[in-house]
């Protein structure tokens, strides 16, 4: 097999485990964002200051060292996952508290008026979130939202470290065995920019739809 074909065959594999813990970790992360956001501005003290443990720590730790931590110190108190699983529920959890903190300032940005309306026509707190505030955070949140899911899709590099065998894991071990680092790596940095760059243009659309008519 020629190097052209084993550099593909190669790739081809890890780019399946990337795109799978890019989305299944989007998909968390999304969850829990909206969840502890919404968490996040409630009036009871005591559930914000939990939520905001759970921000401040994965926000103000290494998420190569939850990594780590999740997959191989969790095992010595009897919890035990794959490595997939551990990289998802580890990019999810830490990418959730970064989207947590830009859903609470997009509901926070939120003329008060627009509360104040609410209110005039009668609707209870969860009527008044889901009809008039969350579509206009919404638009909000986009920008930010998309930034945080290309630092997501790129930080799924960090599994190689894992064991999980994606994209750079790969690539790695190909270099290991053939040394050809240049041919390698270069490839692997244009597979990265054309996987990413959907994701960015995408996201653009999907604010220009939003936006459109509100202006």
């Amino acid at each position: 097999m020629g190097f052209l074909e084993l550099l593909g065959s190669m790739l081809s594999e890890g780019l399946m485990i990337t795109v799978v813990t890019t989305v299944l970790s989007a998909l968390l992360a999304l969850i829990l964002g909206f969840i502890v956001g919404l968490l996040r501005l409630s009036k009871n003290k005591l559930i914000r200051f939990i939520v905001g443990i759970y921000v401040e720590v994965f926000r103000g730790t290494s998420l190569l060292v939850q990594l780590f931590w999740i997959y191989f110190v969790l095992p010595m108190f009897g919890i035990t996952m794959s490595a997939l699983t551990a990289a998802v529920l580890t990019i999810g959890l830490n990418y959730g508290a970064y989207a947590s903190e830009v859903v609470r300032s997009g509901i926070e940005s939120v003329d008060q008026g627009q509360y104040e309306a609410g209110i005039a026509l009668n609707f209870t707190r969860w009527q008044r979130m889901r009809r008039i505030i969350l579509p206009q955070a919404i638009v909000i949140m986009i920008p930010n939202l998309g930034n945080q899911l290309i630092e997501l899709f790129k930080s799924t590099s960090l599994v190689s470290l894992i064991t999980l065998t994606d994209l750079t894991y790969q690539a790695d071990v190909l270099n290991a065995t053939t040394l050809q680092t240049t041919e390698i790596y270069t490839a692997l940095l244009i597979i990265y920019f054309l996987l990413a760059w959907p994701l960015t243009k995408g996201m653009a659309i999907l604010e220009r739809k939003l936006t459109e008519g509100r202006m």
